[in-house]
């Protein structure tokens, strides 16, 4: 009789650390995140969920990859964050002006163009020369200008 009793409290022990062992910490809202906003480390608090979860659903794992990032969506306080529901923020936006720059041995070429996609930080878009109507691609850097490269 105090072996089985024993050996109970020994299964109850390992399957505790057995459930312990599968979960993961994961990045979740402080509180709720309306879509539009930016998300900084005060926003996120980390929270246990079962291992599977970050396996099953695709969800951010770590807050690197959310701060600074902005919510597509609102993000309910405590639920484990999409990796489709957050975005770079929008630098460049569709049918406003934009800064285009371009660079080659020493020489600077900047003109006014129209964006034709919206575009975050080191994201590929499209622009349109006002004067011309020639349609070029380029990179958005992180002051919001569109560099073109030969």
């Amino acid at each position: 009789m105090m072996i089985r009793s024993l050996l109970f409290v020994l299964a109850l022990c390992l399957s505790g650390l057995a459930v312990r062992a599968g979960t993961i910490d994961l990045p979740v809202p402080r509180q709720t995140i309306p879509a539009g906003t930016e998300i900084s480390h005060q926003d996120l608090v980390e929270r246990k969920f079962p291992s599977r979860t970050a396996q099953q659903f695709a969800v951010s794992v770590h807050r690197s990859e959310l701060v600074g990032m902005v919510a597509r969506r609102t993000l309910l306080p405590g639920q484990p964050i999409p990796a489709r529901s957050v975005e770079k923020p929008v630098l460049v936006r569709r049918g406003e002006p934009a800064r285009l720059v371009f660079r080659e041995q020493g020489l600077v070429i900047i003109m006014q163009v129209e964006a034709l996609q919206n575009g975050g930080a080191g994201s590929f878009v499209r622009v349109r020369n006002i004067d011309s109507g020639l349609v070029v691609s380029g990179r958005v850097q992180e002051d919001g200008t569109i560099r073109v490269e030969n």
